[in-house]
Formats: structure tokens, sequence, C-alpha cells
């Protein structure tokens, strides 16, 4: 299997979204790709998630702070240049998730650092986060991508990140910025160069095999038409913000995998539009409730029936779906 590495010179993130995006759908199914890049100061939501909740968004119009939305799911997170983003991507019968954590904890190791993988999504050294990861699967490519806090602004979480009310009652508010650490906390000479070029080290010594650097930028978009149009789509305000429709029903609340906030506008007693906030790592679980919910009368006993009809076509999602279906039918009780 070839291995592929490319690093981004640009901090554009909406050039590097769309180059994550480029990349994933231009995949050559016999590859292992790796591509490193990092963001000017730039608050990332999720695929699910509504800005005006998740962002101060006056702020950073004032500190013209990007806004970027990214094609997976998860929750709302502050990049700036001191943030190393990582994304691997493998054809799906080749992908191992296990591989890109071990492959960034051997890079952290050639560094004087022991890190380790944390849950399902993060790395810590000690008790101290230091990486975040989110996931995405298509029927033949899945990717994985995250970011390390190298040398990160933390001042900044707080300045353009509003911590949803549900996750603080969760997680605990004191917790939040003393959970993070630097990498450079444990080693002093750290940055994105040294670290870029461990990673890449690790990544060839995982694999067996070698490959050249492809630095991209600007001029990239001018040779790959595909990627300008990912480009267009990232930087537009129509993906970045969307429309917000006038809604007669808006219930919220937070489950273990995730936060859901619902919104339903409802006319002659169908439900003419879902929107759904979420920080679900599970996109799709996300889409099918959407699809599911609109067009359908607003009756409890026709959300019960299809949210069940769901429920039976997606057993690998009954528990969410099953969970999602009798707290909203007891919500349509008041």
């Amino acid at each position: 299997m070839k291995l592929r590495i490319l690093k981004s010179a640009v901090t554009n993130p909406w050039f590097n979204l769309a180059t994550e995006d480029w990349i994933f759908n231009t995949l050559d199914p016999d590859s292992h790709t790796l591509f490193l890049w990092r963001n000017s100061e730039t608050v990332v939501i999720g695929r699910s998630q509504n800005p005006w909740v998740e962002c101060k968004i006056d702020k950073m119009e004032e500190d013209e702070v990007f806004l970027a939305r990214r094609q997976s799911g998860g929750g709302a997170v502050f990049h700036d240049l001191g943030n190393t983003n990582f994304t691997f991507l493998s054809p799906k019968d080749d992908y191992d998730q296990e591989a890109n954590f071990t492959i960034i904890v051997n890079a952290l190791k050639k560094l004087g650092i022991d890190a380790e993988q944390s849950g399902r999504n993060d790395m810590q050294v000690g008790d101290k986060k230091i990486s975040g990861s989110a996931f995405k699967h298509a029927t033949d490519r899945s990717f994985h991508h995250g970011t390390l806090l190298v040398n990160a602004n933390m001042q900044k979480l707080g300045d353009y990140l509003n911590p949803h009310p549900l996750k603080l009652q969760a997680k605990g508010i004191k917790s939040v910025r003393s959970r993070v650490a630097n990498l450079v906390e444990f080693n002093e000479d750290i940055n994105h160069e040294v670290l870029s070029d461990a990673i890449i080290e690790a990544f060839c010594e995982y694999y067996g095999d070698t490959a050249p650097v492809q630095e991209l930028d600007e001029a990239s978009l001018a040779k790959q038409p595909s990627l300008k149009a990912y480009y267009e789509q990232m930087a537009d305000w129509n993906w970045r913000f969307g429309k917000t429709p006038d809604f007669s029903h808006h219930v919220e609340t937070r489950f273990d995998w995730g936060i859901i906030d619902l919104h339903m506008d409802v006319k002659q007693a169908v439900i003419q539009e879902v929107v759904i906030f979420s920080d679900a790592l599970n996109v799709e679980l996300i889409d099918l409730l959407k699809e599911t919910l609109t067009g359908i009368k607003y009756n409890r006993n026709e959300v019960k029936a299809k949210l069940a009809e769901l429920s039976k076509a997606h057993p690998d999602l009954a528990a969410p779906v099953d969970e999602v279906s009798n707290w909203l039918l007891g919500e349509m009780e008041t």
C-alpha cells in the first residue's frame, strides 16, 4: 500500500478544510495519506452545530477570527498557530483508528513526551488533554482528524467559545480549562515544524515505507478545480451559518452521546422543516433523524411510528434513535 504525505503552507482554515474534503473525495484507494496543517485564529464547529450558540460571533468579527464548519461531527474548538492538525485518510478496508493514535504517540515519544489515548477521541499526557479527534466514514474510505495543542493561547478558548450549559452541567465549569495542556509544557523546544517532522517519521516507520512530502499552497487551487469548489463551499456564508427557519417547537436535551438541539417548523399540522444542532460524533444519526421527521404529521403516533421504522432499518443506531424517540414523545405531550 502506497503512502502519501501532504503538508499545507497555508493557514487559512477554509483552504485546509477544503483540502481535507478534496483528499477524501479523490483518495487513491491504494494509499494511506497523512495531511498536516495549522490554522490562523479560527473557531471550527461541527457539521451539525449552531454557530450562534457555540461562538461569540460579534467578538470574532471584531478580532477578525475565522469561523469554519467541518464536514465531521463533534463540538466547537479554537485553533491558532499554536495548534498542529493532523488528518489520516485510508481506504475503509484498511482503516485502523488505533494505528493512527499509535503513530501520534510514537511521534511524541521521539520528542520525549509520554502520551496515551484517552477514551475514543482524545490523547493526554498524565491527566492533561493534549489532543482531540473526530472521524468521518464513507462507503470505501475513512478519515480521522485531530488537533495537538503545541503552544495554543488558552485564554482565547474563553474569548470566542460559549460552552453549552448542558455540557457545563455534565462536566463541571471549573474543570474545562484545567484539563488541557500545551506540549511545550513537557518539551519547551517543540513547535509545529519539529512536531510535523516527528509525525512524518513515525508515519513512515509504522508502515515501513517512505514518500515525498507534498507542500500545498494557494497555487494548488488553480491546479485543482475540485479543490477550488470545496474551498468556495467552506468560505460560503450559507455553509458556515446556514439558514435558521421560523419554528414553533424547540426542544433540547443531552444524551451520553451528545447534545440534541431540535427545531421543528410546523405548518398545517405537518413538520415542514427540521433543524438539529448537535455535537454528536455520528453525523449519519443526525441526518437520518432530520430526514425521518421532515414531512410527517405533527402527531405523537406518527412520530413514534416513523422513528420506530428508522430504528428497525438501522439496528446499529437503534439505541440512540429509541432514546430520541422516547424523549421527543414526552416533549410533545406538554
